[in-house]
């Protein structure tokens, strides 16, 4: 097996060879070479001790030196250079309580958590596989290095890594490795709450986010989603649905193309339907013909996902833009070009844009009931979409061709006023968008009174939002 080093880690390996210093890439990289993908980082391993590394280059920083980590900096490119180790016990199942230099590479590499994950490669020595970790790459299999329980009682994490590699890979799990993942699921419960997030994003993020289903299978998802189980639980008896909450959950989750967005929207898109129901048991009610009807989920599936979203420490910028989405997937505008503009006003601007998406997302994890009909009503509000974006139609205050100080200029007192007489005269141009023109704005407000803002409330209601009952 042939792999081509980038320049700047072969130099490294070379230039600890030369030192008399046995060195390898080594993990990740590796594999992915092997696989004829492009690594995201190349990390090394070396039987030189972290300050013998130190010495022979010039830009080093001290990363994880007490576990015998140093990085190499090579112009703007950084290298882990790591030395042979052996853990010592993992006395909290994430970290060893101490590690101790070796000088034998068989030692490192025994204690990696899986086979593909446990090879090494140097131009020098070649492709070293000591647990045929390129016939689990061939077999498309998950294997744990030696003992499983052994490997996952040493770090929790590694369970989830499991599936998460699986899920990249579109990989088995191997018996004996799933056996062992299913019986020390609850140990997850020692791992940080960070840690679990960014593997739980690694894997809905996937080209294989309904191996989701793998970690509800192997108890995961029950340590550390257990509301997913129940959605797993509760049945959707219901002419639009044929799947049970969580089974819709994963084919809404899968409708979310991985190669139409950036990497942003794509976290929070298949977060978005990953909670978008998630409030629907809470919500059940059966009515006297057996149908299952699930009014007010949205509200209830936000605040769930919200606190969710707290307990894995999402940042604020994801965890509103989930929420967002979740509030309003439901949402169904009056098939006008004012229903749309409400209907965008009402959401957000950054909502709004994936708004078709996530409804067609969910549309095609349903039945068939309807569906044509609801396809075609969301070409209608897609042609409206459009057409709106087109003109740059007013959509929020901040588009009026007035302002506040405008306002207090023709003699409007400052105070809450100002405000309401704002919205109101944004209500009017949500319906007519040739009112916001600056002379009109003006002669609007001076008209404005309580009543009269009540009445052109009262009149644009029939374009304003519904929720979808289904």
């Amino acid at each position: 097996m042939k792999i081509t080093l980038p320049k700047n880690v072969n130099y490294i390996i070379t230039r600890l060879n030369e030192a008399g210093f046995e060195a390898y890439a080594v993990g990740g990289c590796v594999r992915d070479s092997i696989l004829g993908r492009e690594p995201e980082d190349w990390d090394i391993t070396t039987s030189a001790e972290p300050f013998q590394v130190k010495e022979l280059f010039r830009r080093c920083v001290d990363t994880g030196i007490e576990h015998g980590t140093v990085t190499v900096l090579i112009k703007d490119q950084s290298y882990e250079v790591t030395t042979f180790r052996i853990d010592g016990k993992y006395e909290d199942g994430r970290h060893p309580e101490s590690v101790e230099f070796t000088k034998s590479l068989t030692e490192d590499l025994k204690r990696r958590d899986f086979t593909i994950n446990a090879m090494a490669y140097s131009e020098k020595t070649g492709l070293v596989d000591l647990f045929e970790g390129q016939k689990d790459l061939k077999d498309r299999i998950i294997r744990a290095v030696g003992n499983p329980v052994d490997r996952f009682n040493e770090d929790a994490l590694r369970i989830m890594r499991a599936v998460r590699f699986a899920a990249q890979l579109d990989y088995e799990i191997e018996e004996e490795t799933s056996a062992a993942a299913k019986k020390l699921a609850k140990n997850l419960k020692k791992i940080s709450a960070e840690r679990i997030r960014d593997e739980l994003t690694k894997l809905i993020t996937s080209y294989h986010p309904q191996f989701l289903l793998r970690a509800w299978e192997l108890g995961i998802t029950a340590v550390i989603l257990p509301e997913f189980d129940v959605m797993m639980d509760t049945p959707q008896n219901n002419p639009h649905h044929r799947y049970n909450v969580g089974e819709h959950t994963i084919h809404a989750i899968c409708n979310i193309d991985r190669d139409k967005y950036d990497e942003f929207d794509l976290v929070v898109l298949r977060y978005a339907m990953l909670f978008h129901d998630i409030g629907k048991p809470a919500c059940k009610t059966t009515d006297e013909k057996g149908i299952d009807h699930f009014g007010g989920h949205p509200q209830v599936s936000r605040d769930i996902a919200a606190r969710i979203m707290r307990r894995l420490k999402f940042d604020n910028k994801t965890k509103n833009a989930v929420l967002s989405v979740v509030l309003y997937h439901d949402m169904r505008p009056r098939l006008t070009v004012p229903g749309l503009r409400k209907l965008i006003n009402i959401m957000g601007s950054e909502t709004a844009r994936v708004f078709v998406d996530v409804q067609t997302a969910d549309i095609m994890a349903q039945s068939d009931y309807e569906r044509d009909a609801k396809l075609k009503r969301l070409e209608t509000t897609v042609e409206y979409y459009e057409r709106i974006m087109e003109r740059k139609d007013p959509l929020f205050i901040k588009d009026l061709d007035i302002n506040g100080q405008d306002l207090m200029k023709a003699g409007v007192a400052e105070g809450p006023l100002i405000g309401d007489i704002l919205k109101h005269l944004l209500t009017l141009v949500l319906e007519r968008p040739e009112l916001n023109e600056k002379g009109r704005l003006l002669t609007l407000a001076a008209e404005y009174t309580p009543e009269v803002a009540l009445k052109t409330d009262e009149m644009s209601r029939g374009n304003s939002p519904s929720a979808i009952v289904y």
